[in-house]
């Protein structure tokens, strides 16, 4: 477990006041200690890096913590305390492998969250889970959405108070993760992100491999029927960070916690996100051809639309995340400057992954078939 008494954070670069003390305008004195569950993976490095001052931190990895057993998560957080927050990173994130196996996918999304939010909720400590855009229901891309047409409306929170299972284990699991959460703890807070990457050139995300393939390969073919919000994890950390130093909602008689949802603004395809990779480089983004998601069916069905709305993050009064473009070029020029700055890869740690951030994309000769990072 890795602890620091006062992180000193990097430079922000989102808007978030990342390296701000512990305070808030509407004068919460910030967290006590906050302890990262999923450490190790890509948020979890950033969340820690991105520390504000003054906080101690508590990096919780798969050596530190199982969160399939209670009795772990019990011995791991022996010394939460009132006021702490537990902020939990950590997911099976395999989606075509938890087809394979769901119990192994519901230990980790289901219980997982589960036994945080009973330790959280009996040590007087607040519990923020990080869920994903795969917990709706909609049209899957190509014709796993049996002919149904894309939405193309932003899901809200609460279009989810409707789902009863979503068309993924991956999903599904997620969701009875974020219910079980609250139900243990109330006051949890469940923050819903999508497609998060690092984008350092040896990161295993999506802007990552793009990267790769653009010094690699003449063309490289990626689906462009699957559309939603590629958020930078500095960002995504940063936004966290502030949500923290926020505090549990107020003035709720039941102590309900909140549903919100964070990505950076915009939306477009996986082609057109690897086409702006391309342009960054200063590459040529032509080399990026476009195809369908039937031309490489995969075992689990991916959503035609994924743009979760921004606004339940503005209505708490947190700084929306910046524009995607913006965070892209920032990801890309800052890991092109220091190569210290790209996280390590979850995959070393665990091979379920301990971030949502997992990348799980598959490439067939010179075809990059999709990048899902939740």
């Amino acid at each position: 477990m890795a602890h620091t008494d006062s992180a000193p954070g990097d430079t922000g670069t989102s808007g978030n006041a990342g390296t701000e003390e512990a305070t808030t305008a509407g004068g919460h004195a910030g967290p006590g200690a906050v302890w990262i569950v999923g450490a190790a993976g890509q948020l979890g490095t950033a969340l820690t890096r991105r520390a504000p001052r003054g906080i101690g931190v508590h990096g919780l990895t798969s050596a530190d913590i199982d969160v399939t057993d209670a009795a772990s998560v019990r011995a791991a957080l022996a010394g939460l305390s009132a006021g702490d927050v537990v902020i939990n990173a950590s997911a099976y994130t395999a989606v075509d492998k938890a087809e394979e196996e769901p119990e192994r996918a519901a230990a980790v999304n289901t219980d997982g969250p589960a036994h945080l939010a009973a330790v959280a909720e009996a040590a007087g400590a607040w519990l923020i889970h990080v869920s994903t855009d795969y917990v709706f229901d909609g049209p899957a891309a190509g014709s796993a959405g049996n002919g149904v047409a894309p939405r193309v409306t932003p899901y809200e929170p609460a279009d989810s108070d409707s789902v009863t299972t979503s068309p993924t284990v991956y999903g599904a699991t997620k969701l009875a993760g974020e219910r079980a959460a609250v139900a243990a703890a109330p006051s949890t807070a469940v923050v819903r992100t999508a497609w998060v990457y690092t984008g350092g050139p040896d990161s295993p995300d999506f802007v990552g491999t793009m990267r790769r393939l653009e010094a690699a390969r003449d063309t490289i073919t990626v689906v462009d029927d699957q559309t939603g919000s590629p958020t930078y994890a500095v960002d995504l950390a940063d936004g966290l960070w502030e949500l923290a130093r926020r505090g549990p909602r107020a003035g709720s008689p039941t102590g309900a916690g909140e549903i919100l949802h964070a990505t950076n603004a915009g939306a477009l395809t996986w082609w057109e996100v690897a086409q702006a990779v391309f342009a960054e480089v200063g590459a040529d983004p032509d080399r990026v051809r476009p195809c369908t998601t039937d031309e490489f069916p995969r075992p689990a069905p991916r959503p035609a639309y994924s743009v979760l709305s921004p606004a339940s993050w503005v209505a708490a009064g947190l700084t929306p995340l910046r524009d995607w473009r913006q965070a892209l070029h920032a990801a890309v020029s800052e890991s092109s400057v220091s190569g210290s700055q790209v996280p390590e890869s979850p995959a070393s740690d665990t091979p379920e992954s301990e971030s949502e951030v997992t990348e799980d994309t598959s490439v067939i000769d010179d075809t990059l078939v999709s990048g899902d990072a939740q």
